[in-house]
């Protein structure tokens, strides 16, 4: 008996949905399989289940993959090593982000800070010029 792992469709007409199946190679797509291997959705790309171990275990026997299954599992063994290293960095990411915003508040208030202070120096020659100039338009009416 020769063994394929193929895909067997069971979704919707607009929906497809596959499970991955050894099965026998005389029997039909969606006829009576020996093993389900896993499941995949065509249309956001993901694989709902996928039994490595099981698929390694049905090609040591010698089952034949077709040439849709081999490109799918080539896809989930280059997947599942760069899904781990993105959450490192994803783990990565967030922390330096945190950092940067407790840095951004820090400034943030810090300038708050200067920005008063600096309203403060300019607000008190302004005020010492007003009064200034008032006092000396009182001279000068008093002198006249």
């Amino acid at each position: 008996m020769a063994v394929r792992l193929r895909l067997a469709l069971f979704g919707k007409k607009h929906a497809p949905v596959f499970r991955i199946v050894a099965i026998d190679s005389r029997k039909m797509r969606d006829g009576k399989y020996l093993e389900n291997l896993g499941t995949y959705n065509p249309v956001t790309g993901e694989y709902v289940q996928f039994h490595v171990d099981r698929i390694d275990e049905w090609l040591k026997k010698g089952a034949v993959p077709s040439d849709s299954v081999k490109k799918l599992y080539k896809k989930f063994k280059q997947g599942s090593k760069s899904k781990a290293e993105k959450i490192v960095v994803e783990e990565l990411l967030a922390e330096a982000t945190e950092v940067k915003a407790e840095e951004s508040t820090k400034k943030a208030k810090k300038a708050q800070v200067e920005a008063v202070e600096v309203k403060e120096e300019v607000a008190e020659p302004k005020a010492e010029k007003a009064s200034k100039k008032l006092h000396v338009e009182k001279e000068e009416k008093e002198a006249k």
